[in-house]
């Protein structure tokens, strides 16, 4: 039996700040560090990170998450990292230096690019191969765009000089060693999100990287998600096995437990992205989501999932609040929405920058459809609610066009969690229980995880499932032709985004 005051540290790399916690062996806190770094926009629709900030960051949090735990680093037996997943950066294999801001997935420069690459095929071009459909969002036009713009990378890249990374990489590098033997290393997950990746091999495809115009002399080893790759050098944790990585959204399934085919998560926060375990077969999509790597347990087979991004819902209720100041404070909107009993026949859907899975239209705007002189702003708040429910329902149907499995419940979290009316309506709109559990970091958990299983500080999955808590659950209670005909209208006000936007515009 292992000694009770032994601890995992996951490495949480946002797009916003680093954070870095301390877990027992209960799947417990310990203890937080965060900072925050700095955004930059040098063009509309651009956003970079100073990577090399991030690492100083990195290594802050590390040692103020120890030091708040007031534990040794013999205490701490593996750190895993988790990440915003796409996020680009290339650097000096030689002196460690970023040879460029890194490239955030928000950004859209590569929309172009995109655009180019899918020739006659369209965006569907390399989604056999990458389960991806051709888009900006991706890691693989980003590492092209700084070749093709940042003056002498392309040859650089050519002698071998450059490493290519997402933060999970340049993480590990550095936690390693760094120019002194530094490990150059990604995961199945974080591959999966390049366009670079094979699903089915999980290698680097060289037909892929030479359409896209990636050199594979910059690519990193891929890993699975959860084994050691090497061992932190120098720093807090010095001596402790670096031993998980997994994208954010990923490492957050694999917080939540979902193990099981027909498990899925739901993280609601800014925009929201819903990922479903299929099982160790990669399931195509033909209903406008995305194929991605879950996870892969050290050589273990590798577990795929089905993953639906919507862009706006705590978004919606931030425009309610900041542009027109219906409301003062976020958690006010349940408030106004129980203020009546429906949305008065008001629908309302946020495609503010278009419309995301399962519709991908770019020409979307958005609506707030169905208003008579009956409506109050209690209607539109409980309309700006359900525009996350009915959202979330869309992603589950093409779920279960695609893979024929339905969803059994879903496990919730983000910071929208709080908002219990919000819960019940996805319950109802879902006809599934929806479940929110105990601890919130399911992101870090996750990665903290996959670092224990590595290590075999946790023996297997069953016990990572015997850790997780619930800490609420709502069940579906609407009657199912109510439900059959407020979809109808929801469909109904989504037609009206439409064409919104000329292709002149």
């Amino acid at each position: 039996m292992t000694d009770t005051n032994e601890y995992i540290a996951a490495i949480d790399q946002g797009t916003t700040s680093s954070r870095c916690l301390i877990f027992d062996r209960d799947g417990r806190v310990v203890s937080v560090a965060q900072q925050e770094h700095e955004q930059f926009f040098p063009k509309p629709g651009w956003v970079e990170h100073d990577a090399a900030e991030i690492w100083t960051n990195v290594q802050e949090v590390i040692a103020g998450a120890l030091a708040e735990a007031r534990i040794a680093k013999s205490q701490v037996k593996a750190i895993g990292i988790t990440n915003q997943r796409e996020t680009t950066m290339l650097w000096d294999k030689a002196t460690g230096e970023p040879v460029h801001h890194a490239i955030v997935w928000q950004d859209t420069r590569t929309d172009a690019l995109a655009r180019e690459l899918g020739r006659d095929a369209g965006m569907d071009r390399f989604r056999r191969e990458t389960g991806l459909p051709l888009s900006s969002y991706f890691a693989g036009p980003k590492v092209r765009w700084l070749l093709d713009n940042v003056e002498g990378l392309k040859e650089r890249a050519e002698r071998g000089e450059l490493l290519f990374g997402t933060m999970d990489s340049w993480v590990i590098w550095n936690l390693t060693g760094g120019t002194d033997g530094g490990v150059h290393v990604t995961d199945v997950t974080n591959a999966s999100r390049t366009l670079l990746m094979d699903l089915r091999t999980q290698r680097w495809d060289e037909r892929l990287c030479e359409a896209i115009g990636v050199p594979s002399s910059v690519l990193p080893e891929i890993r699975s998600s959860a084994e050691v790759y090497g061992h932190a050098k120098g720093g807090a944790l010095e001596g402790v096995p670096v031993a998980s990585a997994l994208g954010d959204q990923q490492a957050a399934l694999f917080g939540q437990t979902c193990f099981a085919v027909g498990e899925g998560k739901s993280t609601y926060g800014t925009g929201t992205f819903l990922l479903m375990n299929t099982g160790t077969e990669a399931i195509n999509s033909y209903a406008g989501l995305i194929t991605t790597m879950a996870y892969r347990i050290g050589d273990q087979p590798p577990v795929y999932a089905l993953e639906g991004s919507i862009a706006i819902t705590g978004a919606l209720v931030q425009w309610m609040r900041d542009q027109l100041g219906v409301i003062k404070t976020a958690p006010e909107i349940e408030d106004l929405a129980k203020s009546v009993d429906d949305n008065g026949g008001a629908y309302f859907v946020p495609a503010f920058s278009g419309l995301f899975a399962p519709h991908w239209r770019a020409d979307a705007r958005g609506v707030l459809a169905g208003l008579t002189r009956y409506v109050t702003k209690g209607h539109i708040a409980r309309a700006v609610l359900e525009a996350t429910a009915w959202q979330t329902k869309e992603i589950v149907d093409a779920m279960k066009k695609d893979s024929g499995t339905e969803l059994t419940t879903l496990k919730v979290d983000g910071g929208m969690t709080a908002n219990d009316l919000l819960m019940q309506t996805i319950s109802d709109v879902l006809d599934v229980p929806v479940v929110r559990p105990e601890v919130a970091e399911t992101t870090s958990l996750g990665a903290a995880y996959a670092a224990g299983l590595a290590v075999g500080f946790w023996s297997d999955i069953e016990d990572l499932r015997a850790n997780w808590r619930k800490d609420a659950e709502w069940s579906p209670d609407m009657d199912p032709a109510e439900r059959d005909k407020e979809y109808k209208y929801w469909r109904k006000a989504v037609d009206r985004t439409m064409g919104w936007l000329d292709d002149e515009d």
